[in-house]
């Protein structure tokens, strides 16, 4: 059976410039109320590599301000959607977040990176013909993505260094 599920508040601020976007909060996160709260999900552990810090040994408030500190916002691309599990292939009757509306009231926005193909498909459509910042494809942060290293990830998401700091 699947139930509906809502994502969470962006973490942004005025000095935002680059926004990682996810789908939508996985069972973990969302019964923990935190981004990528599950521990096989690699995503603190590249975000870090990004600004060079150790976010993994932080606390989440700690993580989170780290983030904002380097101009790093969070959110997801889903505000609802129908979901059995955690898997980015079972949601179902998305409802999508309001993204050029967010983007457009971030006044440093530089880029817009989304965190896998799903998050991208639903971010994309989004922002078809709308004036965007540069809009950044990133392999998945997931464990359940294993179609490629952990290094080839790491390496990729190195492309967000040019907007952070």
């Amino acid at each position: 059976m699947s139930l509906r599920k809502s994502g969470f508040g962006a973490v942004v601020d005025g000095e935002t410039r680059l926004v990682i976007l996810g789908s939508l909060p996985g069972e973990r996160s969302l019964a923990e109320r935190r981004y990528y709260a599950h521990p096989g999900n690699r995503f603190w552990h590249l975000v870090g590599a990004v600004v060079g810090c150790d976010l993994v040994t932080l606390d989440y408030a700690e993580r989170l301000a780290t983030l904002q500190s380097y101009h790093i916002g969070l959110w997801d691309v889903v505000a609802s959607a129908e979901r059995s599990g955690s898997l980015d292939t079972a949601i179902r009757a998305h409802e999508p977040n309001a993204l050029a509306e967010f983007a457009a009231s971030l006044p440093h926005l530089r880029a817009l990176a989304f965190n896998g193909a799903k998050a991208a498909k639903i971010g994309h459509k989004q922002l078809a013909g709308e004036a965007a910042p540069a809009l950044i494809d990133l392999p998945s942060s997931s464990a359940a993505y294993a179609a490629m290293p952990l290094t080839e990830k790491a390496r990729r998401w190195m492309a967000l260094r040019k907007f952070v700091g």
